[in-house]
């Protein structure tokens, strides 16, 4: 079952491609603010969730290595006892003492594979989290970088469309006072040609 920050990313993601392109633009959309904005916010709430499992998943490392190493202790203790018997079982005591030190080894690599292969399951999984994480943060990292773009987009249409705004301005007061004449404040309004209607383009 996937989490509720994998499902949130594939709505944005659902999201994203149902929106329209801009007017002559094959890469810019149009986006609802409100619902991408919702959406990041949910995002943003369920992330640091997500993360701390994970940073769970990775801190039982510890708990797997410590519990490898019990069953190591366990197994050392147990060689030992036999270790201790067989010295006072045999009346040889150089037999008694080869089986032991048999006994010792061959309980000593098991200890050294459970040890082993607990570490390497350990490190697998912390692995698998830091990629998870790590493609988790690349997903934001690209829907923000896509929201930086679609922001630019319309912050340059507004400069654009104000810089008209601007030109009209400019050549109403030019016609006012043709030739280069300076403007009178006792005059009143000028009369000199009418003055051109401004025209803001919708955002």
């Amino acid at each position: 079952m996937s989490s509720r920050i994998e499902q949130i990313i594939d709505e944005i993601e659902d999201y994203i491609e149902s929106c329209k392109y801009q007017p002559l633009s094959n890469t810019k959309i149009v986006v609802n603010k409100d619902e991408l904005e919702d959406l990041l916010s949910e995002l943003r709430r369920k992330t640091p969730d997500e993360i701390k499992r994970y940073q769970k998943i990775i801190s039982n490392k510890e708990a797997i290595l410590a519990d490898a190493q019990a069953k190591a202790d366990a197994i050392i203790a147990q060689a030992e006892v036999q270790t201790t018997e067989l010295v006072s079982e045999h009346q040889i005591m150089q037999q008694a003492y080869a089986q032991a030190n048999e006994v010792v080894v061959i309980a000593t690599n098991q200890a050294q594979e459970i040890l082993d292969n607990a570490t390497n399951d350990a490190n697998n999984i912390r692995m698998g989290a830091i990629q998870y994480t790590d493609g988790v943060l690349k997903t934001l990292e690209d829907i923000i970088g896509n929201a930086m773009e679609t922001t630019k987009a319309r912050t340059e249409n507004l400069l654009s469309s104000l810089q008209g705004c601007y030109d009209v301005v400019n050549a109403n007061r030019v016609e006012l006072f043709p030739e280069g004449q300076e403007p009178d404040a006792s005059s009143g309004e000028g009369s000199a040609g009418k003055p051109q209607e401004l025209q803001v383009t919708e955002i």
